[in-house]
């Protein structure tokens, strides 16, 4: 069991940076959860979670020792949820995410479903 799930988050990840390089976009069904934390996101900047749409991205997608020169802060992740599409900029890491989740801004969350449901599943790529 724990073999399988290694191989799919190794193909997820592959995946995704598949597409960091090359362009081509690589969609994954996984889920989405929300935080509204305050201060320095890993791309360098200062992010307020609560009021500002974003994107926390899994930590197995970072691929630079110093987040801040990271590819994916120059990325954003469209995310699909029951019809509802948003387009939100990488802004922070999600150290606690495999690499088929993805932890959106308050904001961005409530924009695809009520935050009382807490983790949703959607699909997302990098654009």
């Amino acid at each position: 069991m724990k073999r399988t799930a290694r191989a799919a988050g190794a193909l997820v990840s592959a995946a995704a940076l598949s597409f960091l390089f090359s362009g081509t976009a690589s969609a994954v069904s996984g889920t989405a959860s929300y935080y509204n934390d305050a201060g320095y996101g890993a791309c360098g900047t200062q992010i307020n979670a609560a009021t500002q749409l974003l994107v926390a991205a899994p930590a197995g997608l970072w691929t630079s020792p110093n987040p801040n020169n990271d590819p994916l802060c120059r990325k954003s992740i469209r995310v699909t949820h029951n019809g509802r599409t948003i387009t939100v900029p990488i802004k922070d890491k999600c150290p606690s995410c495999p690499t088929n989740k993805i932890d959106l801004s308050q904001p961005a969350f409530s924009q695809l479903a009520n935050t009382s449901v807490g983790i949703i599943n959607v699909t997302w790529e990098i654009v």
